[in-house]
């Protein structure tokens, strides 16, 4: 179980009903409810979560541009 601090109750307790989920900026956390109050903890893991594989992207090369007419 991971553990979190709860500001309710001033300490560091584990996180309850721990669900990890992805950020906006795309970096990883785990929600949960602490186990005495019932308040909501939210825990920032370190590093990002991974990107998608960009072979997709590098399989299909862009297409040519036609020459610039002057």
């Amino acid at each position: 179980m991971p553990e979190g601090y709860c500001v309710k109750c001033k300490a560091k307790k584990e996180i309850v009903d721990a669900v990890e989920e992805t950020m906006k900026n795309g970096r990883k956390a785990i929600k949960g409810k602490c186990p005495t109050c019932g308040t909501v903890m939210f825990k920032i893991l370190g590093g990002k979560a991974t990107p998608p594989p960009a072979e997709a992207a590098a399989a299909a090369p862009a297409p040519a541009k036609p020459p610039a007419v002057k």
